[in-house]
C-alpha cells in the first residue's frame, strides 16, 4: 500500500492538525486538564477547529497575494480536520455533558443561544465535508462552487458561537471575528483583482532589480 505522496508542506499541516488532539489526550492521562476536563476539552476542540477553518479560509486569498499555487493543496485537508475538531467538539457537548439526553439537550438549544448558533454552523459544514472529494465537485459542476462558499457563514456562525459562548474576556473571539470579515473582504473580485495587480507588478520589478543586479555583477567581473 503506497503512501500519498504528500509535499513537506502537506505533511506538515496534517501532522500540525493532529497535535493538539494528542496533547488534550496526553493531559487526560496524566491529570492535566482543568478543574472541569469536560468544559477544558470542549474548549479546546472548539477553538482547534476554529483555527483550522479560519486557516483555510485564509488559504485562497495568502495565493492572491503570494502567487504560491502549492497552497491551494491545503485547503481540503484544513477543512477536513477543522470539521473533525467540530465533530469532536459536538460530541463531547452531547455526550460528556449531556450524556446524550434529548430533553436535557432540547432545553440547552432553546436556553443557551451560543449552543444553536454553534449547532447551526456544525450543520452547514456538515455537507462540505460530504461534498469535498473531486468526485462530488465533477457531480455538482458550478453548484459546488455556490455550496462551498457557504463556508463563510459557518466560519462567521462560529465566531459568534465563540463570542456568545465567553463570558468574560472576548478578545480572542473577536481577532478571529475580524480575521473572518477580512479574509471575506479579500474574497470580494475587486479587492482580488487589486491585490493580483499589485503582485503582477511587485513580481515585474523585483524580476527587474535582480536582472539588473546580475548584468551589474557580469560588467564588474568582465573589467580588467
Amino acid at each position: 500500500m503506497k503512501l500519498p505522496r504528500f509535499t513537506l508542506l502537506q505533511w506538515t499541516v496534517h501532522i500540525g492538525a493532529w497535535i493538539p488532539l494528542a496533547v488534550i489526550v496526553y493531559n487526560y492521562f496524566q491529570g492535566r486538564l482543568t478543574a472541569n476536563p469536560i468544559q477544558d476539552i470542549t474548549y479546546r476542540t472548539g477553538k482547534t477547529a476554529l483555527l483550522l477553518l479560519v486557516l483555510s479560509l485564509a488559504v485562497t486569498p495568502a495565493n492572491t497575494l503570494f502567487g504560491y499555487r502549492p497552497v491551494i493543496k491545503l485547503r481540503r485537508a484544513l477543512g477536513l480536520y477543522a470539521f473533525m475538531y467540530i465533530t469532536l467538539h459536538f460530541l463531547v457537548f452531547v455526550g460528556l455533558d449531556y450524556g446524550f439526553d434529548l430533553d436535557l439537550l432540547r432545553g440547552a438549544l432553546f436556553e443557551k443561544r451560543y449552543a444553536l448558533v454553534g449547532l447551526a454552523s456544525g450543520l452547514i459544514l456538515l455537507p462540505l465535508a460530504i461534498t469535498s472529494t473531486k468526485g462530488w465537485m465533477a457531480r455538482m459542476g458550478r453548484d459546488w462552487k455556490r455550496l462551498h462558499n457557504l463556508v463563510y457563514l459557518a466560519g462567521v456562525l462560529a465566531v459568534v458561537h465563540y463570542i456568545w459562548s465567553v463570558k468574560l474576556d472576548i478578545r480572542t473571539p473577536l481577532d478571529y471575528g475580524v480575521a473572518v470579515i477580512l479574509l471575506l473582504i479579500a474574497r470580494m473580485p475587486v479587492v482580488r483583482k487589486v491585490v493580483s495587480n499589485w503582485r503582477i507588478q511587485m513580481t515585474g520589478r523585483m524580476r527587474k532589480l535582480r536582472n539588473k543586479m546580475v548584468i551589474q555583477q557580469t560588467i564588474v567581473h568582465r573589467t580588467p
